[in-house]
């Protein structure tokens, strides 16, 4: 089997979905079979007197035949892509041109090959059409129906005619399970039946008893050890050991349950009940522990849900409530099924749990509305699952209300529908509460952090993941049939068509996995010769640089083109829609495809190369990264400067240390009016020969520069074995020139001005103040002549 094949096969199981067949021929449908089943599907759904279940039945069917015609269409594709291949070949005849015999002969003949493979297909696409279309009209009709049965009018549980007749089919039916019950164990071969089974009975009960009794407690005692003695990872081992509360006494039900039914003394209602039981007891368990998890009794325990302490003991109790309300709904059902009450009794027993599980919503709604706290750091923006709560206590109270005035008004479906809907809603928008916390906590027990990693980037992602796989819970719980989500996922599978191109879930998944392969043996191999090889030859680290990002380039456009041609992505019928598009993403990205190429540029050519100390426009520092966009200069302020990779390629760069250090400095040094030059040239010498990083080969310089306004201007030139250092040998040079030309008796000149102020009589008959020496108090014509 080939490569691609396998990843096929996988990536279909890994989506949960019937694998595909693997081989190279696809198997041809029995077209005579399909016939008989679309005739009799499309007569049941014209007459629409069948069953819904019968519907569902049928529809399984026509749903089966669907997928063959989807396999069916990928026959022969290799071979219909060769002979399209080799009519390509042969060109396009000319207008008003004779194409030439032979040519135009094995023309014909690859068309009518191509013909003939392309007729199989056909007539799958056109039988699939017609499954296709089986299938929606079923679901519509069911969905007519259901709709129908919701919103159906019934007697209404407020007319005291239907009150009594309720009562008498409750009691019927109470008194019909204690007669079976006490018929069984009138009969001496149930009783002699039970008698041989009795160790068996007795063992089950036990242990059924014990867990019952002591498997919660058991529970507890782990959960507050490991609460007290682990210190890393508590609340992960707090959340594993916690499902002992569920675990332990589920298993205790199960195990009296089937020792209750090994007497065989319980009869037929008794028995119908029974097999429910377990179920039944696992929704209070769940609900009990959901809501010691959101709201924990513990204060050492984090709470996902802030509440005063009243309020969680409160909402502990309700959510609790809950679970007896939807379990004692879930009881009556099964006897008004089995005894076919009538639909003024179901509505009659029914309203009083309507009653009860609207007061129950209304004291929940209250307290995630009202009595939730703001726990959060940051008082503008508090947590978004603060948020959703209270619109979710919002959503509760309107439904506490509506519920029950709607089944008054004889609309018992809608309004049961609507409020036990509500309560499953509220128990998986609790338990998505708990398993974002518990991703949150394990992922930072896993990555060895804090608890600040529990709100990072991968939890949140995690939690969405989590978020959007309960959507189909919902809307399972909100009325939506188990046909109608394999439909959507059925449509998400085959996925969209391009031209004549369809790519897949299943496609993207496989492009996935093999990108992904990919890019880890590239990063693989950066790191191997970043670590190992590189390092042991003699190329610089500008090089060594170099060859790595490169190598992650080819790797990555390596990776792509193989993830491509093994997921069958067809990118020649596409071709023209992303040439279409190139040009208009080309205008936008031509700044972004400009710096990418001169990133290129960079590393093959290696002007510059991290570590080097360069100057770009105006900026000068070390560059400390090249990436595919830009490069990165560290300053010698410590901050950092993003230029892009174009301005370094078509601009003028500086670079101070390229394949070298060596570097000059040139130190600017002044001394007044009447100093031996000749001196002060042999002084600045001998302290530039004896700084230690002044090459003496080539030997230092000094220059008289000129007579300036206020000095006679020398300049130090030296070359240093490592520029880098020039700062600290130029404060070192000056340090020396301070000390030495003080020790010798050279003066270093300030600026110095005269200020002759003209016609100072005229400032005394102005009335303006004079001082002695010749400093006024007056704004007057001030003239700085130089000295």
């Amino acid at each position: 089997m080939r490569m691609t094949s396998l990843l096929r096969l996988l990536c279909t199981v890994f989506l949960l979905v019937l694998p595909l067949s693997a081989s190279a021929q696809a198997t041809v449908p029995d077209y005579a079979a399909w016939q008989s089943v679309a005739q009799r599907a499309e007569i049941a759904v014209e007459n629409g007197r069948a069953s819904s279940s019968a519907l569902e039945a049928l529809r399984m069917q026509v749903v089966d035949w669907r997928e063959q015609f989807l396999e069916a269409q990928s026959a022969n594709e290799t071979r219909i892509a060769t002979l399209n291949s080799q009519i390509a070949s042969l060109g396009t005849p000319a207008e008003g041109v004779e194409e030439a015999p032979d040519i135009a002969e094995r023309r014909a003949e690859l068309t009518i090959q191509l013909q003939r493979l392309r007729a199989p297909i056909l007539t799958a696409e056109e039988a699939y059409s017609r499954a296709d279309g089986v299938i929606k009209e079923i679901d519509s009709l069911i969905r007519e129906r259901q709709t129908d049965a919701l919103l159906s009018a019934g007697p209404s549980p407020l007319n005291p005619v239907h009150w009594a007749p309720a009562l008498e089919a409750l009691a019927r039916s109470s008194s019909a399970l204690a007669h079976e019950v006490s018929q069984a164990f009138k009969s001496d071969a149930q009783r002699s039946s039970a008698g041989r089974a009795l160790p068996e009975i007795i063992i089950l009960a036990l242990v059924g008893v014990v867990l019952l009794l002591r498997g919660r407690r058991w529970a507890y005692s782990i959960v507050g050890f490991l609460s007290r003695h682990t210190q890393r990872g508590a609340p992960v081992w707090r959340f594993v050991a916690s499902l002992l509360q569920i675990f332990l006494p589920f298993v205790g039900l199960i195990a009296l349950v089937e020792a209750a039914i090994e007497t065989g003394l319980l009869g037929l209602r008794g028995t119908l009940l029974l097999d429910d039981v377990p179920w039944y007891g696992l929704i209070l368990l769940s609900f009990r522990w959901l809501a010691g998890q959101l709201f924990p009794r513990n204060d050492d325990e984090e709470a996902i849900l802030h509440v005063e302490d009243n309020h969680a003991r409160e909402a502990r109790w309700y959510i609790a409530a809950g679970a007896v309300i939807l379990v004692t709904a879930l009881v009556f059902n099964v006897l008004a099924t089995y005894d076919a009450w009538s639909d003024a009794t179901r509505a009659v027993i029914g309203f009083p749990i309507l009653i009860v599980t609207g007061v129950v919503l209304s004291r929940l709604g209250r307290i995630l509305s009202d009595g939730l706290i703001d726990s959060s750091s940051e008082e503008e923006t508090p947590l978004y699952r603060l948020r959703i709560s209270r619109l979710l206590g919002r959503a509760l109270l309107l439904v506490a209300i509506a519920g029950p005035i709607i089944g008054a008004l004889g609309y018992g479906n809608a309004s049961a529908r609507l409020m036990f809907a509500t309560v499953a809603t509220l128990a998986v928008f609790g338990l998505v509460l708990v398993l974002q916390s518990f991703i949150g906590h394990l992922y930072a027990f896993l990555v060895r952090k804090g608890d600040s990693e529990e709100d990072g980037l991968i939890p949140i992602l995690m939690g969405f993941v989590l978020l959007l796989g309960s959507v189909p819970v919902l809307a399972l719980i909100w009325g939506a049939r188990a046909a109608d989500i394999t439909e959507v996922w059925t449509r998400f599978q085959e996925g969209f068509a391009i031209g004549d191109s369809r790519i897949s879930p299943v496609d993207f998944l496989t492009f996935a996995v093999i990108f992904s392969a990919g890019y880890m043996l590239t990063r693989l191999l950066q790191s191997a010769m970043r670590t190992s090889i590189l390092p042991r030859t003699k190329i610089d680290t500008g090089g060594r640089n170099a060859i790595v990002s490169g190598i992650g380039y080819i790797g990555i456009f390596l990776a792509a083109v193989i993830a491509i041609s093994s997921a069958g992505i067809d990118l020649s019928n596409i071709a023209l829609v992303a040439g279409a598009l190139s040009v208009g993403i080309g205008f936008g990205l031509q700044n972004i495809v400009s710096n990418f190429v001169s990133g290129i540029i960079l590393l093959i050519e290696r002007p510059i190369a991290e570590g080097d100390w360069i100057e770009v426009g105006g900026k000068m520092g070390y560059v400390r990264g090249i990436s595919v966009r830009s490069t990165r200069i560290e300053t010698f302020d410590r901050t950092d400067v993003i230029v892009p990779n174009a301005d370094l390629v078509s601009g003028m760069v500086t670079n101070w240390t390229r394949g070298k250090t060596v570097g000059r400095v040139i130190v600017p040094v002044g001394v007044a009016y009447g100093n031996d030059t000749r001196k002060v040239e042999n002084i600045l010498l001998g302290i530039a020969r004896e700084h230690p990083m002044v090459l003496l080969n080539p030997a230092p310089s000094i220059v008289f520069q000129g007579f300036g306004a206020d000095s006679l201007d020398f300049e130090i030139r030296a070359i240093l074995r490592d520029v880098n250092y020039v700062l600290s040998v130029k404060s070192d040079m000056n340090h020396e020139i301070a000390k030495r030309f003080a020790e010798e008796g050279v003066e270093i000149p300030f600026q110095q001005r005269d200020i002759w102020i003209r016609n100072p009589e005229a400032l005394s008959s102005g009335g303006s103040d004079v001082s002695e020496d010749g400093e006024t108090s007056d704004q007057s014509t001030i003239e700085k002549p130089a000295t």
